[in-house]
């Protein structure tokens, strides 16, 4: 039965990635109605505290932006790059990995984008160097940054493992950054020097392309104190997420029956993220109705619905087949663990969403016997959403380069993106694996 089961789930999930959007979590709804009226399965867990948890960063960052925050953290990443245009290949991706990290979101990646191609075009470097492993680098922040949903996901499946969002961040910070600088050095001698690509040329020769050398003017934006103000306190935010991580006796404790409990960490930062949204959006003066305008919100608000849907049907799926799956699959699973890291990476390049891929598979990974330092050191590789050259920040990449470097290949997958990610994303799994092994 569980193999009937398990083809209703995957196939309603590559519908829904067929379709893409929210119609991932409405496809999961399907996959829900089979599996319980259908086959008679008892009804899983609904993620409810992953899904509280997402909102309510979601909502602060979407003030951020309404604030025009995030716009004036853009500024200053290109003031980074236009500083040493030489050493983009290097800085651009770092730069990337740091403000995406900031803001727990890709989208400040889509405002450096067209910097990068325009910064190393003038430097006579080949675009397609810089751009590949920035948007690499994006998307492997996502799984170090302290309040991104895909991080806050995986705390709230491990919460009852005893694991800190400091655990998390002591082995994906440096695991995904090491990945990012191995990428980094592979992309920075990709394809031939910007000066010698006779397709470069031809498409200087035709009016295409700006010559090298030639100067782009950027017009600066004026920014006050209201969008400062929005960025700091949204630095606050976070890092009172991290103190309250690191120092525990910082949460209360609260009698429950005849034990002590501690807040949990869940909770603390759904109860931070709200207070610390009102906060910025009083300090900024920000229009409380634009808040729901912004693209983050609206993204947000798809991911946790995605999430909702893919991880109730997972767990329904996983808690009425545990013993089959224990039976079968647990010995495979716990001797070679990449076996689920490469789970992880495909179904995160069909569904185009980390915090999703968390959703749909680790409840089927913590119920195989993944132990939760596993689970962190595999994390990185739901960052797997630059394979099929799909994702909005690959195809922005490519259309922001003028110069025609960054492509899609004739085969589809021979595209700028795949090597530099491949090598990121496996560095960035097995230095992972390793500090996990030693620290957790």
């Amino acid at each position: 039965m569980f193999w009937l089961e398990l083809i209703v789930v995957l196939g309603m999930l590559l519908v829904g990635a067929r379709v893409g959007g929210i119609f991932l979590g409405m496809s999961s709804g399907v996959s829900l109605a089979v599996l319980i009226f259908g086959f008679g399965c008892t009804p899983g867990k609904p993620p409810i505290d992953v899904v509280m948890i997402i909102m309510a960063v979601v909502v602060t960052v979407s003030v951020l932006q309404a604030s025009g925050g995030m716009d004036y953290l853009i500024q200053v990443a290109i003031r980074m790059l236009r500083s040493n245009p030489k050493r983009i290949s290097i800085y651009a991706p770092l730069i990337s990995w740091l403000f995406t990290f900031m803001c727990g979101t890709g989208y400040i990646a889509y405002g450096i984008l067209p910097v990068i191609a325009e910064v190393s075009r003038e430097a006579g470097v080949r675009p397609e160097r810089p751009i590949s492993i920035s948007v690499i680098a994006s998307q492997q922040a996502i799984t170090a940054c302290p309040i991104s949903a895909a991080t806050v996901a995986l705390l709230g499946f491990l919460a009852s493992a005893n694991i800190s969002l400091i655990d998390i961040l002591l082995v994906c910070v440096p695991a995904t950054l090491i990945g990012v600088l191995a990428g980094a050095l592979y992309a920075s001698r990709m394809g031939a020097e910007l000066a010698e690509d006779p397709a470069y040329l031809a498409r200087v020769a035709a009016g295409d392309a700006a010559p090298i050398h030639e100067k782009t003017d950027f017009q600066e934006k004026t920014f006050g104190h209201r969008e400062k103000t929005a960025v700091v306190l949204y630095i606050l935010a976070t890092v009172m997420v991290v103190a309250f991580g690191i120092f525990p006796e910082l949460r209360p404790t609260y009698l429950v029956g005849d034990h002590m409990t501690m807040l949990p960490m869940t909770m603390t930062i759904e109860i931070v993220m709200m207070i610390m949204a009102g906060v910025i959006l009083l300090a900024a003066k920000v229009d409380v109705y634009s808040v729901i305008e912004q693209s983050v919100f609206k993204q947000g608000l798809m991911g946790v619905y995605c999430v909702f849907g893919l991880a109730w049907a997972g767990d329904t799926l996983v808690e009425n087949n545990l013993a089959f799956l224990q039976g079968s699959a647990q010995d495979i699973v716990m001797a070679h663990p990449w076996v689920f890291a490469l789970v992880l990476f495909f179904l995160s390049s069909l569904i185009l969403s980390q915090a999703g891929t968390l959703g749909a598979l680790a409840p089927l990974g913590l119920s195989l016997g993944i132990s939760a330092p596993m689970m962190i050191g595999i994390f990185p590789a739901v960052s797997g959403l630059f394979f099929i050259p799909s994702y909005a920040t690959v195809l922005a990449g490519i259309a922001f380069d003028r110069t025609g470097t960054t492509c899609i290949g004739k085969y589809v997958f021979n595209h700028s993106f795949m090597l530099p990610g491949l090598i990121t994303c496996t560095v960035s799994v097995a230095i992972g694996l390793g500090l996990a092994g030693m620290l957790l």
